[in-house]
């Protein structure tokens, strides 16, 4: 039996967790510090507590992930559990499927340079697996052909994997896709909620009235919003890390629009603790009325 570590049962992690072990799988995880919320997820799945210490020595394969954020930290403390177990010549393959930005991506890779490891770049692109066989695709690269292989391997176990190949691709190939996709998709979420907002804090006439013609003159972009803008509330406090690596990617002063959409981002996580601005509400009210008017 095949046992993967996935780092942490969140939304994402739980859902493949549970693809997996549907499929045969063992899943650890580590619930140490969780909510009960995220115990109850990963206890739903069949995801089995265990220390880091547990996981350097048992795992086969680790998957991280994880807000972006706390990447390189997670990688850190694995990296240093690693290097104080026996694993008696067997090799456990890190996978990074993060949404950090490639010269992060080759950091955390040193990390696992001089001990038993085999390190893979890898992105998710989609949503988390569902009862209804939907799977999001996990991109990866890297430098360790057999880390490549063993990732690979899971395709087997219920996951989409799709290697990136060609002449010099390597690692922070993968976690580079991530940072264009996202770019965009998540990008222009935030210049949705950005503008909503900014119109709706001139007046509720100029919020109307930028409702009304878009209805007339862009229908697919105010379809857009009402599908992304509201699963993006609960997500915003982990977009806005994502936001700052693609503003680290993109580089050259053009970042910096990123930058911006990070703040947005920030906004709307103040908001949903303390709504006194009007921001969620504002948000709320627009796509609403907006699914009305379609």
């Amino acid at each position: 039996m095949v046992t993967v570590a996935v780092i942490a049962p969140g939304a994402m992690g739980s859902a493949v967790a549970g693809r997996l072990i549907q499929s045969g799988c063992s899943v650890l995880t580590i619930l140490e510090g969780r909510s009960d919320e995220t115990r109850k997820r990963a206890k739903e799945v069949g995801m089995v507590d265990a220390s880091i210490t547990a996981i350097a020595e048992q795992a086969d394969l680790v998957l991280s992930i994880i807000p972006p954020r706390d990447a390189y930290s997670f990688a850190k403390k694995f990296a240093d559990a690693l290097a104080t177990v026996s694993r008696f010549n067997k090799e456990v393959v890190f996978a990074d499927c993060n949404a950090v930005n490639p010269n992060t991506v080759k950091k955390i890779a040193t990390l696992f340079d001089n001990i038993s490891a085999g390190f893979v770049d890898g992105c998710i692109i989609g949503g988390p697996p569902t009862s209804d066989g939907y799977n999001p695709t996990f991109y990866i690269s890297g430098d360790h052909q057999a880390g490549l292989d063993s990732f690979g391997g899971l395709e087997k176990y219920g996951l989409k994997i799709k290697v990136l190949s060609g002449e010099g691709v390597g690692t922070g190939d993968a976690s580079a896709l991530k940072m264009s996709y996202a770019g965009i998709s998540k990008g222009i979420t935030g210049l949705f909620t950005t503008m909503i907002l900014a119109a709706h804090s001139s007046s509720s006439a100029t919020s109307e009235a930028l409702l009304h013609e878009l209805r007339a003159s862009q229908p697919a972009l105010l379809e857009r919003i009402t599908r992304t803008v509201p699963p993006m509330l609960p997500k915003a406090y982990r977009w806005v890390g994502e936001m700052q690596e693609i503003a680290a990617f993109v580089g050259n002063g053009e970042g910096e629009i990123y930058e911006g959409i990070a703040k947005t981002y920030e906004r709307i996580e103040r908001g949903l603790q303390d709504d006194s601005n009007g921001d969620v509400k504002a948000l709320k009210d627009f796509v609403n009325l907006a699914r009305k008017q379609l």
